[in-house]
């Protein structure tokens, strides 16, 4: 059954580079107003996942529904579905020779075909809302790590995404700058808005998530609230994890 309420689903997934499989059907559900983090130890297959839901790979086998429907089929409408579905690298993926403004600008004029006054408005207000409005002059080589993934933000939410998708948003940031890109999540998250995170930030996922995805080996080992995974974990796999989490 199709259910177009929710605004991801993910069927059977798999994906496979050569002979290495990396995803081995994998199943989950994203609703609106979904805050869902992907957990699990380095080279679980978290990243691959998120790049096949935002067909950066395109899945070996499987299903990702958006809205119902099939977009790995339907690869025809890629660029709409991506401006739909916003991606925050750890990278941050600037573009260095242009301002912090004009960063926020150029996907609304390119791909929603928005004019330049209103793409600036709409710029301008998310530069606010994740405290960035002061540097919009300043190119992204001026800025600190934490800056940049802040204004990347920013650029995503400035194409009125359904969901948005992180992965790893902290993993390359100096651990002060950890908390100001998280709190902008948090903030996100208190409005409502769909986030898919792959993250090694376990508070983020204990106390910002409303659902958890535990991975491990490219499957997933363990899925429900924060509460079921964190604290009472069914799966030896994913009490393991948790246990050497909580030693460090």
């Amino acid at each position: 059954m199709n259910n177009e309420n929710n605004i991801l689903e993910v069927k059977h997934l798999s994906k496979s580079f050569g002979t290495h499989q990396v995803l081995k059907d994998i199943d989950f559900i994203v609703r609106p107003g979904d805050v869902t983090s992907i957990i699990g130890a380095s080279g679980s297959g978290k990243s691959t996942l998120l790049r096949c839901i935002n067909l950066l790979e395109t899945p070996t086998g499987g299903k990702v529904l958006f809205h119902g429907k099939d977009i790995v089929k339907n690869n025809s409408g890629t660029t709409e579905y991506r401006s739909r579905v916003g991606m925050m690298f750890q990278s941050f993926n600037l573009f260095d020779n242009m301002t912090v403004l004009e960063n926020c600008i150029i996907g609304q004029t390119k791909v929603l075909k928005r004019n330049k006054e209103q793409a600036k408005e709409n710029a301008l207000k998310y530069l606010e809302k994740v405290g960035m409005a002061p540097y919009i002059n300043a190119k992204p080589s001026q800025l600190s790590g934490g800056q940049k993934q802040r204004v990347a933000i920013a650029r995503a939410l400035a194409m009125d995404p359904e969901v948005l998708l992180f992965d790893e948003p902290t993993s390359a940031l100096d651990p002060e700058m950890v908390g100001e890109v998280l709190s902008v999540m948090q903030s996100l998250a208190n409005d409502g808005m769909t986030m898919l995170v792959v993250t090694h930030e376990m508070a983020f996922a204990h106390d910002v998530s409303n659902y958890v995805v535990f991975m491990a080996d490219g499957v997933i080992c363990e899925k429900g609230s924060p509460n079921d995974v964190f604290n009472n974990p069914q799966n030896p796999r994913t009490k393991e994890f948790l246990t050497r989490f909580h030693k460090n």
